[in-house]
């Protein structure tokens, strides 16, 4: 399955290249009573950091969403913003690198998410499951949200870490599951552990009767884990909007670390009522723990990108330099000079 994996991302990745290069020349942003309108994509039952900039002020009134619907993963949502299906989308620090590498003219602008003390990716299995750690893996699956992205990179890194050779790590099977329903398959036994984040980790741990085999926190420390993106066409001509844009996010993430978090559940549970998306509840909010964003004001270093390129050149996304100073900027972020 990995092999297949790996031959699918490659492939949607050329795709998605050549849909960008024949698309070159765009960059034009609607307007709604004179304010800039961008579009994006959501998750369900969750509040993104622009959602929230937006519903605080944040952006200052320079910048407007409009909601396209739900992304199923990062990797989906910069191709969707890669492509020109929205304005902007946001994914794991390896998927931009590897999108980017690939000849796709897109610019990472700011960190989203990570991982800290409180808020990690971790693999949960049963309690009662013979799988203790990663050296255990060997032949099992794993239930991820999605291949070519931030579970796949930490699977990949603990098994090496752990000593297995290549054909070692290709008996371990991915299978991809939406993020609702990964909690469930483990503890049904449809798969054998479960690569679990955010509030659906949360939800799961309160729940009981799981504990965790290894998390990204313990192999990695604090890191900046993922980015939202532009396409370089939409930066050449609307520099003040992702200023606008970035700034606001700059400013949401600090929010969450400096505020009491009641009041940030509470403000999450607001916006998810308030829109009335179908088939979207709050109820999960309540296990929001903390940003997990590190970098003060979201400011992205190389280090973000270059912490998987032992994964990208082990998978054979990447062959030559990895110089991730062609596809970030800190420019459109206001605190970058502070």
């Amino acid at each position: 399955m990995r092999r297949h994996s790996r031959a699918f991302m490659g492939a949607v990745i050329a795709a998605t290249v050549t849909v960008v290069l024949s698309a070159c020349g765009g960059g034009e942003v609607r307007e709604s009573g004179g304010v800039p309108v961008l579009r994006y994509q959501g998750w369900a039952s969750q509040v993104t950091l622009p959602e929230l900039a937006e519903d605080l002020g944040f952006f200052g009134g320079k910048v407007k969403l409009d909601w396209q619907g739900n992304t199923i993963s990062g990797p989906q949502d910069i191709q969707s913003a890669a492509t020109g299906q929205v304005d902007f989308g946001g994914a794991f620090g390896g998927a931009v690198a590897k999108l980017a590498q690939a000849g796709a003219p897109v610019t990472a602008v700011i960190n989203y998410y990570g991982s800290d003390e409180k808020t990690f990716t971790g693999f949960y299995v049963p309690e009662d499951s013979p799988i203790r750690s990663p050296k255990d893996l060997a032949g099992k699956k794993i239930g991820v949200n999605t291949l070519g992205g931030q579970a796949e990179a930490d699977i990949h890194t603990a098994l090496k870490q752990n000593g297995f050779d290549e054909q070692q790590i290709k008996s371990v099977q991915l299978v991809v599951l939406p993020p609702p329903n990964t909690e469930d398959a483990v503890r049904r036994g449809q798969v054998d552990v479960a690569a679990l984040s955010g509030q659906f980790q949360q939800r799961a741990v309160a729940a009981g009767g799981l504990r965790a085999v290894f998390t990204d926190f313990e192999q990695f420390g604090p890191f900046n884990g993922g980015q939202y993106i532009f396409r370089n066409d939409f930066l050449a001509k609307n520099p003040a909007v992702a200023e606008a844009f970035v700034g606001g996010i700059a400013k949401a993430i600090e929010w969450q670390k400096t505020t009491p978090r009641d009041q940030v559940v509470a403000k999450f549970t607001e916006i998810i009522e308030k829109r009335k998306r179908a088939g979207e509840d709050a109820s999960a909010v309540k296990f929001w723990l903390s940003v997990g964003v590190p970098a003060v004001n979201g400011l992205i270093t190389p280090r973000d990108f270059e912490l998987w390129e032992p994964w990208l050149r082990d998978t054979g996304a990447i062959t030559g330099p990895l110089d991730s100073s062609k596809f970030f900027t800190n420019k459109y972020n206001p605190n970058a000079a502070k």
